[in-house]
């Protein structure tokens, strides 16, 4: 043999032989995944492309109208690098399919599915094993129904949002399983529809920041840190959502700030640290109105701070919280509008039947205060001797009490009935 053929040779063998290093940002090369980027390539716009059952090979990048169709039995898989499915331009619609393996940095947002672009649609996909879910970036008119999805197996500011919307509008987020994601987060958006959503294990089950004349409806919120958080954001919509066991250190099942002119309709908020927590609204025309809610076994039904004023709270309901009021000062919730709710603790009469009390609902503030006041007393607010401490007070006055609301027209009803959970599928309108 000659010695050119010894040399190539061995440098076959010791090339072969040695570990090669790894590219950066790139995910090894794994032989059962197939490429899917080609067949996206060559299917006809405007075509669906059904993908037979198996793993297939993330990312991929659509860009021209197209529906990609799992049929229940395809896997598309990201490796855990990046972004798994980046949707650009119109008409792209993902259904029947499962995503999992994104990257894990929040810097670059890595997510199952980012949308950009208008009219796109994802349905009934099933996300697990990535940061952010579904990530509308700059979307208009796109839904996303129907899906069940979740994050990385971490505490819950290390996860991703499991929907989130940014600089979009006119979007839909309509019938989704959301769970042990971080949110699901509206950040400088407009005119979106949050609906029949369940969304549960989450550090903020909805959060809108900067965002505007939205409308979420219908959504079940449980067991998230903070139910629904509405910040600097006026003209949103609530209505019947039920949002429980927010019970965290930030346990709040509604929370407004710096917000107004919102409608907050026929909620149930119940089992939270804090029913509902809200401060002015931005302007005084910018009323806040609270309307047929029911806020029941909480510590605090409504806690009122800072500035006072600009609240109407009308026909809602207060049974079984701790304390159905608390105020950061008495002129916090003396300030608002009250008139025809129904507070179980109401001692009037209603001598002509009519339905509503002889005399208004008072709220005056006693010893009960204590903790509210005092941080380190909290630990002791339902003690035997703080409870006595209250009843001394109440009874024999040593102090003139402070007026916090008047109920003028309260409402006297027989107990509720327990509001049941409405059941729940993931679905698409």
């Amino acid at each position: 043999m000659r010695p050119g053929w010894l040399f190539a040779a061995f440098a076959w063998w010791a090339c072969g032989a040695m570990p090669q290093p790894a590219v950066l940002g790139r995910a090894p090369f794994d032989s059962a995944l197939r490429p899917l980027q080609p067949l996206i390539d060559a299917a006809p716009e405007g075509s669906t492309l059904r993908l037979p059952p198996g793993r297939w090979a993330g990312p991929v990048t659509i860009s021209k109208p197209l529906t990609l169709d799992g049929q229940h039995a395809a896997t598309l898989d990201g490796k855990g690098v990046g972004t798994v499915v980046h949707v650009t331009g119109r008409s792209v619609t993902l259904r029947r399919l499962r995503v999992t393996g994104s990257g894990s940095s929040h810097d670059g947002m890595d997510s199952a599915i980012v949308l950009e672009g208008e009219g796109h649609r994802v349905e009934h996909v099933t996300l697990d094993d990535v940061l952010f879910g579904v990530f509308l970036r700059a979307a208009k008119g796109s839904t996303v129904c129907g899906s069940v999805i979740s994050s990385k197996a971490e505490e819950h500011s290390l996860r991703g949002d499991g929907v989130r919307i940014w600089n979009g509008q006119d979007n839909r987020i309509i019938g989704n399983d959301v769970f042990d994601a971080r949110d699901v987060g509206l950040a400088n958006t407009w005119r979106n529809e949050v609906k029949h959503n369940r969304i549960r294990r989450g550090r903020y089950g909805l959060q809108l920041v900067f965002s505007p004349h939205n409308v979420l409806e219908d959504n079940v919120l449980d067991g998230n840190l903070t139910g629904i958080a509405i910040m600097y954001s006026n003209g949103v919509e609530l209505r019947r959502n039920h949002v429980l066991h927010s019970r965290g250190v930030s346990g709040v099942g509604l929370s407004f700030k710096e917000s107004g002119a919102a409608i907050v309709e026929d909620n149930h908020v119940v089992h939270c640290a804090v029913g509902a927590k809200t401060n002015a609204p931005t302007t005084p025309e910018a009323l806040i109105t609270f309307r047929g809610n029911t806020f029941a076994h909480n510590v605090a039904g409504m806690d009122f701070y800072g500035e006072s004023g600009g609240h109407q709270i009308v026909d809602n309901r207060f049974e079984k919280n701790l304390v159905h009021v608390t105020v950061s000062a008495p002129m916090s919730a003396r300030g608002q509008h009250w008139d025809g709710n129904v507070w179980d603790d109401y001692e009037g009469f209603d001598r002509d039947g009519d339905g509503v009390g002889d005399t208004p609902h008072e709220v005056y503030a006693f010893a009960d205060r204590i903790w509210q006041e005092t941080p380190q007393a909290t630990f002791f607010r339902n003690a035997p001797a703080l409870e006595l401490l209250d009843f001394l007070e109440r009874l024999a006055p040593f102090a003139g009490p402070e007026l916090t609301l008047r109920d003028l027209h309260p409402v006297v009803r027989g107990p509720s009935a327990p509001e049941a959970l409405p059941a729940f599928t993931p679905t698409c309108p």
